[in-house]
């Protein structure tokens, strides 16, 4: 059944590492407490306050996100008998699941789709990437595109309730974050403040130097140094004048003691290094930034995170470093055919392992980007050659922006899996069944993690209250079974 939302659509019922030389009371602030979650004052004060209120669940997400939309037609809603000038030139390909096709360049999720959901009739009305993206992750009901989130994405707000300052590791961790589309800032805590940032992991894990700084100090002298400057509070002095410093000292110390686990202890060391996982598991993940991305990520959710995204974009995507696959950008056909493999090899293998190593109960597994792309396709110049570009002036085929469909993947979170939910019509261009927006999404992830937002609203720093823009119910074929 479907209802009218409030807001028009139609909805189903890098830090800095410590180096070498003295560490002094100004660096542990910097590279523990800034370094893991840009805390401010009043953000340690806020998160203390809200302790008591966080929900209690153990249930975790992890967001792998597709920056620029991927082309549904060419991944998980294949239409191989629409017309030429709408059908690419890949066809589609059985999968495990009797009934269910994919696109052929996904042969290793075609082998799994017994462990996955196809979630085929998601539509809105945001066709720009900034606010493709402020609506998917935060439900911001705006069309056109604003500089910077006004209200925080789902995983702020699951940040902001489920926060615990005595837990060993941050409990939301971006492994090379959604944050920034060109100029604009897609994705953040909105009007909660940067308080509630997560823990940043910037670089390419498959990087052989690669390190996350500020985690696991293997130097036993830096540690001792470190630990014996642990009394941060003098750096604090001058503010005790007309403050209640009570509960800003025992917020601060709770925090103080999290930096120092980051940086000290052997737990978030462990969680984050992938020379512990055995060679045969990177290379079942790929050797490749998307693999080894997504290995951190079920790693840290396996040491108890709660709430991972990771992005796809860069070199792996081709001549544009995302999936905006415009003609102008990129030769669409071929930009698909470069990425898919990686694509492929890392998040099969990511549904795996949540289902060999038990996690698939508490850890919901999600991929998707802001919106599909036109089934008409389009042709125009080439902007300049490439990876899987002509040179510039080459005419070539593209597909655009198109909020109108999109497919998104779940694995894992106790759904039932094998099944595909909603259609499109046989060009890939609206759906015609079980039409869905992201607020139902929305409030699905809600659901998963125990947080009720019809109910509650956000106290913000000026204590007005504001309700998150979900007005939907959770979609039944996604929830727990």
């Amino acid at each position: 059944m479907y209802t009218k939302t409030m807001f028009g659509e139609r909805a189903c019922a890098g830090p800095r590492p410590v180096t070498s030389g003295r560490i002094g009371r100004r660096e542990l602030l910097r590279a523990g407490l800034t370094g893991f979650t840009s805390l401010s004052l009043a953000g340690l004060y806020k998160l203390q306050a809200q302790a008591a209120t966080k929900p209690k669940q153990s249930t975790a997400i992890i967001l792998v996100w597709l920056r620029g939309g991927a082309s549904h037609l060419e991944t998980f809603d294949p239409k191989p008998e629409a017309p030429s000038e709408f059908c690419g030139p890949y066809d589609a390909i059985d999968t495990n699941v009797p009934g269910i096709r994919i696109g052929e360049l996904l042969p290793r999720l075609s082998k799994i789709a017994d462990k996955y959901a196809l979630l085929r009739s998601v539509a809105h009305n945001a066709g720009g990437h900034p606010a493709g993206t402020l609506r998917v992750l935060g439900g911001d009901p705006a069309q056109a595109d604003k500089p910077k989130p006004f209200y925080p994405d789902w995983m702020t707000v699951a940040h902001y309730l489920r926060s615990d300052p005595s837990r060993p590791l941050p409990n939301y961790v971006a492994v090379n974050p959604v944050d920034r589309y060109d100029s604009f800032v897609i994705a953040g805590p909105g009007y909660l403040g940067p308080a509630y940032e997560p823990f940043k992991v910037t670089g390419d894990p498959s990087d052989p130097k690669f390190a996350v700084p500020n985690v696991g100090l293997d130097d036993p002298e830096h540690v001792r140094r470190l630990l014996a400057r642990t009394g941060l509070k003098d750096s604090f002095e001058r503010l005790q004048r007309g403050l209640d410093q009570s509960s800003l000292m025992e917020a601060f110390d709770k925090y103080e003691t999290q930096a120092l686990s980051l940086l000290t202890g052997s737990q978030a060391g462990t969680a984050f290094d992938l020379t512990k996982e055995p060679d045969a598991v990177r290379d079942r993940y790929g050797r490749h930034q998307w693999g080894q991305q997504c290995l951190m990520a079920r790693r840290l959710v396996e040491a108890g995170v709660e709430i991972v995204a990771t992005e796809f974009d860069g070199p792996l995507c081709a001549r544009p470093s995302n999936w905006d696959d415009h003609a102008v950008n990129n030769h669409v056909f071929q930009a698909n055919k470069y990425r898919s493999p990686y694509f492929d090899q890392a998040v099969s293998a990511l549904i795996e392992d949540i289902y060999q190593r038990h996690l698939d109960k508490r850890v919901l597994v999600i991929v998707t980007g802001e919106f599909g792309r036109t089934p008409r396709i389009s042709y125009a110049a080439s902007s300049g050659g490439g990876t899987a570009s002509g040179a510039k002036g080459t005419k070539q085929p593209g597909r655009d922006h198109w909020p109108r469909a999109n497919t998104m993947l779940f694995a894992g979170g106790g759904i039932r899996t094998g099944q595909v939910i909603g259609a499109t019509d046989p060009r890939g261009e609206d759906p015609v069944s079980r039409r869905v927006t992201p607020h139902d999404f929305l409030a699905t992830i809600y659901y998963h993690l125990g947080i009720d937002m019809r109910a509650f609203g956000l106290e913000v720093l000026n204590r007005r209250r504001v309700t998150l823009p979900a007005p939907a119910d959770p979609i039944p074929e996604l929830t727990r079974v």
